[in-house]
């Protein structure tokens, strides 16, 4: 294939520049003249061929090759929904070892340790092989993600870690050409980094979310800069700072020409400008819309119509530009199978420092996964944006469920006019039928299923919807939102103003969702095997020996796999086979009794707890009787984000004694 004029100069120059840095031409001119001296005679000529094998020979050539080892446009390569593979680096790498495309500009990030994070200041050095709780940091720039190694928390943690971000411009056409500094500062994006703390028993909490802003990097001399990066806290946390990391940045090939720093910052002041004022412009026309809506009816003051959300950072952001449609590659086959992925993301309410109701926080999407659990608002933001994706009608409804208690979920409008309402939290699925309150008390009226009470407001990534209905009661809710007598619709081009993509520079852009780095099978196996030595224990401290049948264990795997089919598909399937499996395992005068439950975590000891709990499995693991065989299974089942599903199904056989 033949490379453009501009690509094929480009290229030239950097073999030149690797080869004058290698001195290669010196070495070739050292073993030229020993060749002449040792192997030729007075009147012979020194030909191409020999000169070649002598370069071989020693080597030469082998080494030129291995310093020149770019990497080759292929079909094969990542489709634009699907994130970059991260290129990481420990303190003994190089930039020299790694494959990189010639004809591409990069990025190079090292984060150089790190200072007063003086919540650690008392922590002790860990020992060789001790457990300890870790700090990881998230990146997320452009489509491509990427994670350091754990770090032990400290008061100087030592963060050793180098990221390659690719830089492109793929929006102008400009995809396959060498991005110079002028296309460059045009590149708003922000890199996104995520601070996330691992304790010993495996629970994340988010430390920090920072956005660095990476251009000065393209007014400093060569292409380097080294900056210091203060974190903030999150949540009623972030005017707190919670510790400083070093880094330095570092463009890959170097720059032919940097531009003053005074045009970076000419650059970024107004951007900054220019946002701030699309953000008042927003502001004032929000302040006037719900000052109508306020007109309509006096009782619309209490109802959950919530135009901004607070991120983690305390920023305060249109609620639209929480969702955006997100494709998950071939991650995710299914809307259903997106609702199961969202649902086995853990649940956690923000963190509060004493009493006083629920902490407003809607974390940005890096954050969410990074930390993989979140508030109910998190889980609806992420599920109706693979809706929308999946290219459905989707909604994130703000309300109430019993009580009182503020809610957050997802609808569907199907273009047969079948509105469903999607639980994020469970997966669980209902459809709505409205009941008329003008219908007379014997009329039978359609009973809910869903838990959900009332609904103040619905919105997407384009269209921001207030319920101005006599009621606000879902059940007796229309859902026709074209009709204005009962949804107060907000102006999608003032929406657009400030939630399109790229519309503002403060818009934290969309990461892509990674593949889950778990094994399935020796995940399973490792949990099975910790929860049968807690078993054999338990029984031990009860007096009770404990005899394990692997072939009954081995039986329960079907039904375990019909759980989790029946919780993405809604259908039940396999259980006929199962069932007649166990009859015939199960001798006649023997009994059979089995217990399944279901987890979003992979601690084995804190599931078995939990299922000690429950009197039907508390039952099982202390069996007493004749000939008592106690079986378990245990099936993982991975999702993106390193997410899943744990099935765990303890059971016993024993012959029943009159």
């Amino acid at each position: 294939m033949s490379l453009p004029p501009e690509k094929a100069s480009e290229l030239k120059q950097l073999i030149h520049q690797q080869l004058s840095k290698m001195d290669v031409h010196g070495r070739i001119r050292e073993i030229l003249a020993e060749t002449i001296r040792e192997e030729l005679a007075p009147d012979q000529h020194l030909s191409t061929e020999d000169l070649i094998k002598a370069l071989r020979r020693r080597g030469i050539i082998d080494d030129v090759m291995k310093e020149l080892n770019f990497v080759t446009d292929s079909v094969e390569q990542e489709l634009p929904s699907s994130p970059k593979q991260p290129i990481c680096f420990d303190r003994q790498s190089t930039l020299k070892k790694t494959n990189i495309d010639p004809t591409r500009r990069y990025l190079y990030l090292q984060v150089l340790g790190g200072k007063a994070f003086l919540e650690h200041l008392q922590e002790p050095e860990p020992l060789p092989g001790q457990v300890c709780s870790t700090f990881t940091l998230c990146l997320h720039y452009r489509n491509q993600r990427f994670r350091s190694k754990p770090v032990p928390c400290a008061c100087e943690p030592d963060f050793h870690d180098g990221f390659l971000l690719e830089v492109h411009r793929e929006s102008l056409g400009d995809g396959t050409r060498m991005a110079d500094s002028t296309t460059m500062l045009s590149i708003s994006d922000p890199i996104h980094m995520v601070l996330i703390k691992t304790d010993i028993f495996g629970e994340t909490t988010l430390v920090a979310s920072y956005f660095l802003e990476w251009r000065s990097v393209l007014g400093s001399e060569n292409g380097v800069t080294s900056l210091t990066v203060e974190l903030m806290g999150v949540g009623t946390e972030s005017k707190v700072s919670v510790g400083i990391l070093n880094i330095k940045l570092e463009m890959y090939p170097p720059l032919n020409q940097t531009l003053s720093q005074e045009v970076v910052n000419t650059q970024l002041a107004l951007e900054r400008q220019k946002t701030a004022e699309k953000e008042r412009l927003f502001l004032v026309y929000a302040k006037q819309w719900w000052r109508e809506y306020l007109q309509i009816r006096p009782s619309h003051n209490s109802r959950l119509v919530k135009i901004f959300a607070q991120d983690e950072n305390g920023v305060n952001r249109p609620v639209c530009s929480y969702v955006k449609p997100l494709r998950a590659g071939r991650l995710l086959d299914t809307p259903r199978q997106a609702a199961r992925f969202v649902n086995v993301l853990g649940y956690e309410r923000a963190p509060v420092i004493g009493g006083g109701g629920k902490q407003e926080q809607w974390c940005t999407l890096l954050a969410f996964l990074c930390r993989n659990k979140g508030d109910c608002e998190d889980h609806a933001n992420l599920l109706c944006s693979l809706l929308l994706g999946y290219g459905l009608e989707a909604f994130v409804c703000v309300g109430t469920k019993a009580k009182g208690v503020p809610h957050a979920w997802v609808m569907t409008c199907g273009t047969d006019g079948t509105i469903t309402f999607w639980e994020s939290l469970t997966g669980h699925r209902y459809i709505h039928k409205p009941t008329n309150p003008d219908e007379p008390p014997v009329a039978e009226q359609p009973k809910p299923l869903y838990p959900y009470r009332t609904i103040g407001c619905v919105f997407n990534h384009q269209m921001f919807l207030g319920n101005c209905q006599p009621s606000d009661a879902v059940e007796t809710c229309v859902f026709d939102l074209n009709d204005e007598s009962k949804w107060k619709p907000m102006s999608e081009e003032a929406i657009k103003s400030v939630c399109a993509p790229g519309a503002t520079t403060s818009l934290p852009p969309f990461p892509p969702l990674c593949a889950s780095t778990i094994d399935a099978s020796v995940t399973s196996n490792e949990i099975e095997m910790q929860l049968r030595l807690l078993v054999s224990e338990h029984r031990k401290d009860l007096g009770l020996t404990t005899v394990w049948e692997d072939q009954l264990s081995y039986l329960l795997s079907p039904a375990l796999a019909s759980y989790e089919f029946e919780r993405t598909t809604s259908i039940s399937a396999g259980n006929e086979e199962f069932q007649d499996a166990i009859r015939r395992a199960v001798p006649d005068g023997h009994t059979f009794k089995g217990f399944p439950i279901h987890f979003v975590y992979r601690n084995a000891r804190r599931a078995f707890a939990t299922c000690l709990r429950s009197p039907f499995c508390e039952e099982i693991i202390c069996c007493r009787g004749d000939q008592v065989r106690l079986a378990v299974r245990v099936r993982v089942f991975t999702y993106p984000e390193s997410a899943c599903a744990v099935w765990i199904m303890f059971a016993c056989k024993y012959r029943s004694v009159l």
